[in-house]
């Protein structure tokens, strides 16, 4: 019986992998520029630092909605890599020092994503889904964290969602003009607060 002719797997592998290679390149490119202080990166732009074409930008991504929505989720995919899970068994105080450290990091590390994303959110559904999607996180781990606390209470969760989330973090940081240190020790007074209802 013959055998069949062995398939050249290799060839389509390295072609799967330098395809992925590019597109990580593109998203790792658009990331990066914004975070370099670029809120409005053009495709041009974006191709250049990641050395590549702009036809091969195209051929990655339909348009750059297809591109916000890769970039939201390297983000998020990011934000979960320097997570720590704090524990939900220490005393208030600890927790909500724990919780506002990390969260002020976060949100540091976040800054320019947040504010070019702001530039074009209310037209790109992509970046609405991400934001919901960040909320629903930060809901989720106030609700593990402080869920004796809250205790059910929506309203509680919703005033504690608020306050960690950019929009706060950036009038304390830029319109009010705080450095990190002050505006993490006003979201400590505020969670401290908030909690204090319990």
């Amino acid at each position: 019986m013959p055998t069949a002719s062995p398939r050249p797997p290799q060839r389509i592998d390295g072609r799967t992998a330098r395809s992925e290679r590019t597109r990580n390149a593109i998203v790792e490119a658009h990331v990066a520029l914004i975070r370099e202080g670029d809120l409005r990166p053009t495709a041009d732009r974006i191709a250049k630092q990641a050395g590549v074409s702009l036809r091969a930008l195209w051929s990655h991504f339909a348009d750059m909605e297809a591109l916000f929505a890769a970039s939201g989720e390297r983000i998020l995919e990011q934000r979960d890599q320097t997570h720590e899970p704090i524990p939900a068994d220490l005393p208030l105080p600890e927790r909500i020092e724990a919780y506002c450290r990390q969260r002020a990091r976060q949100l540091e590390q976040i800054a320019p994503i947040a504010k070019a994303s702001a530039l074009k959110e209310p037209f790109s559904p992509a970046l609405q889904s991400y934001r919901r999607s960040h909320v629903d996180r930060v809901r989720t781990e106030l609700k593990i964290l402080f869920g004796r606390e809250i205790n059910g209470d929506e309203t509680m969760l919703a005033a504690l969602t608020a306050t960690s989330m950019w929009p706060t973090w950036g009038t304390l940081r830029d319109a009010m003009g705080l450095d990190p240190e002050a505006a993490r020790v006003v979201l400590i007074r505020t969670v401290t607060a908030l909690l204090a209802r319990a």
